[in-house]
């Protein structure tokens, strides 16, 4: 993630040795420091250096052609008859998560297309596969909860991540009538 990094998986020497250098504060949260921002700055910056900005440009196109019906799918995941879904109705949120499931086939490859040009971005494509493996398990939480790795938060920091990687803003992209 550009924003930061969920506690368990960082290596507190690794923390530790990044604020002793002044870029991270915080033990349970992390998070970045001015200094810290300038330096994810740079590294981002080199590394799209290093990455075909057409490539990038057209791997955002992608992501948000898709975007569109996975928002849809988390309203519906959400809401039901305009009201809150109480997820009583099985039938209903099988025929939604079967949505996702095709959602995440058309992703998929947008994922493994950016991840040629950054492979740091590889852990989105096991991160979304771990949630829909919750989801399929029973376990609903991992749909849209915000405070796990759930399929919603680890597309919106893909989201995040494909904005950052192809140059652009959340607040230019809102302008356009494409941000979440």
């Amino acid at each position: 993630m550009t924003g930061g990094v969920a506690h368990d998986e960082f290596d507190p020497s690794r923390r530790d040795a990044l604020a002793a250098a002044g870029l991270v504060t915080g033990t349970t949260t992390v998070r970045l420091t001015p200094q810290g921002r300038t330096r994810l700055g740079d590294l981002l910056t080199a590394e799209r250096a290093g990455a075909d900005t057409a490539v990038l440009a057209d791997v955002y196109r992608g992501f948000c052609a898709v975007n569109a019906d996975f928002k849809a799918v988390v309203t519906d995941w959400q809401l039901r008859d305009g009201r809150p879904n109480d997820h009583t109705d099985t039938g209903y949120d099988a025929a939604v998560i079967a949505r996702l499931d095709r959602i995440h086939g058309r992703v998929i490859p947008v994922v493994d297309r950016v991840t040629a040009q950054l492979p740091r971005l590889a852990s989105y494509r096991v991160k979304l596969e771990d949630a829909l493996r919750h989801i399929h398990g029973g376990d609903r939480q991992w749909f849209t909860h915000p405070l796990i790795d759930s399929y919603h938060s680890v597309w919106f920091a893909l989201h995040e991540e494909l904005l950052v990687a192809a140059g652009l803003t959340r607040t230019g992209e809102a302008r356009a009538g494409r941000a979440d």
